[in-house]
């Protein structure tokens, strides 16, 4: 009976001295997704003694509860379907048999692109020589970049981890206008936009500043371009646009400070003024407008009927955007009559014109916007 016991006991302290914690690995150690894809981690064991029980637990979290998380049968595999941001943090995966348990830990972060929010959301309205603070959160994986604009100019910050806070130490009349908080990563860019509205100081009124967008501007003819006026002051201006010495063209329209132009044509370049009113006075500002447009070419005469031995002048002229160069060719002849000359203002000479010299001649005027053709037929008979 003893030497039975001695027997079972030996056999259980071999055992115990024999068995191997598990040895495991897991695939990949760390993975970087956007939301809405599919990940996988592998748990493999490597080492240790069999049988191995494996199980996997999230960190700072009692369960794998989401429903988008699935295990193996065998307890080896994670997979988390439609990411989503919850699923963000670090996956371990326990082995556990006779002789203890090890683990091994995985992170899974999701990206996606930046939410933005500033602080007041706005409009706001700030009196003349008041602090002002606009302070602008983003949220994002990878950690996005966040920049200001103000009326379109970008503005230097001071950034404080996600929070990137706009300060005025004391409001001027410069301040007002659109304040854009824009923020960047990877996967995308966000922006909020914020109304800052200027007031007088202890109510008193202030006249208006206006401020277009561009002060030049050009175009091609044809085409529809937008000027863009803002004007801060207290009361509110009203803005109204004008062309210098001359109507506005019909084809436009004036809507929140914005004229728009459509089908422009040369006669429509020149300088357009925003003029911004209230009760404490005006405030101007200039945009000029360049039309461009591509050459319309006439031949002068188009017909010339001639008998050997007269001369010929021909004259080419365009209309459209200088400078306009000249350029003669003659219709299905690769070179022109001997003693031809061309100038540079478009004119087609030939001193003493022959009987093969009659034909049809071609014209082309060329600026750097296009080019267009005009033709004249020449009659040379005895």
């Amino acid at each position: 009976m003893e030497s039975s016991t001695i027997v079972l006991v030996l056999c259980s302290l071999l055992w115990t001295v024999c068995a191997q914690v598990p040895v495991v690995s897991v695939e990949p150690r760390a993975v970087g997704i956007r939301q809405g894809e599919t990940v996988s981690f592998r748990c493999r064991v490597v080492g240790g003694s069999q049988p191995v029980h494996l199980e996997w637990k999230i960190l700072n979290k009692s369960q794998l509860a989401a429903e988008n998380v699935k295990i193996g049968p065998d307890g080896s595999v994670l997979t988390i379907a439609n990411a989503r941001i919850s699923n963000q943090g670090q996956y371990r995966c326990v082995a556990t048999n006779s002789a203890g348990r090890s683990t091994v830990t995985t992170t899974l972060t999701i990206k996606y692109s930046p939410k933005v929010q500033v602080t007041p959301a706005g409009p706001l309205h700030v009196r003349v020589g008041e602090p002002m603070s606009l302070e602008c959160s983003a949220t994002g994986k990878p950690r996005p970049t966040i920049t200001w604009q103000r009326n379109g100019t970008p503005l230097v910050t001071t950034a404080t981890e996600d929070n990137n806070t706009m300060q005025v130490a004391a409001v001027g009349p410069e301040h007002a206008g659109a304040w854009v908080c824009q923020a960047q990563n990877s996967e995308g860019m966000a922006e909020v936009k914020v109304e800052v509205i200027v007031d007088g100081d202890r109510g008193v009124g202030m006249a208006p500043t206006a401020l277009v967008s561009t002060a030049e501007l050009t175009a091609v003819a044809g085409e529809t371009v937008n000027m863009r006026c803002q004007a801060n002051g207290s009361p509110p201006p009203v803005i109204s646009w004008s062309k210098l010495r001359a109507p506005l063209p019909w084809q436009h329209t004036v809507e929140g400070g914005v004229l728009t132009l459509r089908g422009l044509g040369r006669q429509d370049s020149g300088q357009y003024i925003c003029n911004a009113t209230n009760i404490h006075g005006y405030s101007e500002a200039y945009t000029q407008l360049e039309v461009d447009s591509p050459p319309y070419t006439t031949i002068l005469p188009d017909q010339m009927r001639l008998r050997p031995g007269d001369s010929l002048r021909l004259q080419c002229l365009a209309h459209g955007s200088h400078p306009i160069s000249f350029h003669w060719t003659r219709v299905g002849r690769a070179t022109m009559p001997a003693g031809a000359e061309t100038t540079k203002d478009g004119q087609l000479l030939i001193g003493r014109v022959k009987l093969v010299d009659s034909g049809t001649y071609r014209c082309t005027a060329t600026n750097h916007v296009g080019s267009s053709d005009a033709m004249a037929k020449v009659t040379v008979k005895a």
